[in-house]
């Protein structure tokens, strides 16, 4: 009788997990962020109507008031010309000054000038009290200069063959409202602006809680299968009826999925940086990539660095945008072409470029401007997440960027890498 004690398996249970369509995923994002985008649109072009219809009403407003600066000028005139040319009585001196009180009320510089000689008299001229005849006849020539320029003049006949004339300005009260409606359109568009801001910033925090809430809650879906998975192959390895082969191969998926599950818990959080040999990282993962991927694609990688060139990195995750942007690349060329990587520091710029091109169908430009936008993607089941969280890795963790330096439809695509270059020592 055999008394021997069963080896006893692995618990290994799976929580029931929900899947997710990617079309669904991929429409719900890029239906999201068009909304957002239409609602910007519309502030703008509130704003924008707004701004214009106040300078259009304001600018009326102006004429109308200029209109009547300039009627009261000219019946100022038509008393001059009236008390000049007859007897003088208390009336006409009576109504002379009321006209005169409005002029002043108004604050309308006035300047009577008699042919080449200066007038009679001037009103709301500012001429200080201490200055001297030559000093206050200067003041008003520079005023006269300026005002010819500003209005035609109004000829006053103050005697058969005689001919006086008054130039006027612009009230200051005139003139602020002539300047206002600008001012009142930068300050609009001042705003526009600081609400674009505003509302920029609170989208993209919007979109950081939903990223880091998806990558750590995917993180911590796969710690318990993974725990699990690792205990089957402990198994398999204890069992001589087994290939142990086959828990090797389990185990390199494992890692797999370890290293992925270390990304996705890096996300949020201030990932670990170190100082690492870029080109021998760059070269170490495409060899182990080209492996992964069909056996049509060749890749190829031009190292133009120095071979202590190094840059501060976080391995995974930067290890992951370059997945990434080779795996698009691959999907853009059907699984058949070339990929080229290309890494050179330009002297005097302290910044590592790295380059990955394809020759794949290209871009149209339209797609490159969207092509890191959250849930947009070209591929029928795509999610549309991975350059967009590529370009977040790079921009918010390696102080970087990340962008399509260029696309030919028929051709290719290449997309560029920017990093900060550690300083090397001599």
């Amino acid at each position: 009788m055999n008394t021997e004690t069963p080896k006893e398996k692995p618990k290994f249970r799976l929580r029931p997990v929900a899947l997710l369509n990617s079309d669904r995923l991929r429409r719900s994002l890029t239906d999201f962020y068009d909304q957002k985008i239409f609602l910007k649109y519309m502030i703008g072009i509130i704003l924008l109507v707004l701004s214009i219809g106040s300078l259009f009403y304001t600018s009326n407003l102006v004429d109308k008031l200029e209109e009547r600066e300039e009627r009261e000028v000219i019946l100022y005139a038509e008393l001059v010309r009236t008390i000049t040319t007859t007897d003088v009585n208390e009336n006409i001196t009576v109504i002379l000054q009321v006209i005169q009180d409005a002029v002043n009320f108004y604050q309308i510089p006035v300047i009577y000038a008699d042919g080449n000689s200066l007038g009679y008299q001037h009103i709301n001229i500012d001429i200080p009290k201490n200055a001297t005849l030559k000093e206050t006849e200067r003041i008003i020539e520079e005023r006269l200069a300026v005002m010819k320029q500003e209005h035609a003049p109004i000829p006053v006949e103050i005697a058969k063959g005689k001919t006086g004339y008054i130039y006027y300005s612009n009230s200051f009260l005139l003139t602020q409202l002539r300047y206002y409606p600008f001012i009142q359109l930068s300050v609009m568009l001042l705003i526009g602006y600081l609400a674009y801001l505003a509302f920029s910033s609170a989208r993209k925090a919007e979109q950081n809680r939903v990223w880091v809430g998806l990558a750590k809650e995917t993180a911590h879906q796969l710690g318990t299968p993974l725990s699990s998975l690792m205990a089957w192959v402990e198994y398999f390895r204890s069992d001589p009826n087994i290939d142990p082969s086959i828990a090797d191969e389990i185990e390199k998926d494992v890692i797999r999925l370890e290293m992925i599950t270390t990304r996705f818990s890096n996300i949020g959080s201030v990932p670990l940086m170190n100082d690492e040999p870029i080109a021998e990282i760059v070269t170490d993962f495409i060899t182990y990539l080209q492996k992964r991927v069909s056996s049509k694609v060749k890749f190829s990688v031009d190292n133009q660095l120095v071979p202590e060139q190094t840059a501060s990195l976080n391995k995974n995750l930067f290890e992951w945008v370059v997945e990434n942007i080779c795996k698009n690349a691959v999907d853009a060329m059907g699984g058949i072409g070339e990929i080229n990587v290309t890494l050179q520091a330009p002297p005097q710029t302290n910044q590592i470029m790295i380059d990955i091109s394809d020759t794949g169908k290209g871009m149209t430009k339209v797609n490159m401007n969207k092509i890191f936008n959250p849930g947009f993607s070209t591929k029928k089941r795509g999610w549309g997440l991975g350059l967009t969280l590529a370009k977040r890795i790079i921009e918010n963790y390696h102080a970087g960027k990340l962008f399509v330096k260029s696309s030919e439809l028929g051709k290719g695509t290449t997309f560029r890498i920017v990093l900060p270059a550690a300083v090397i020592e001599d």
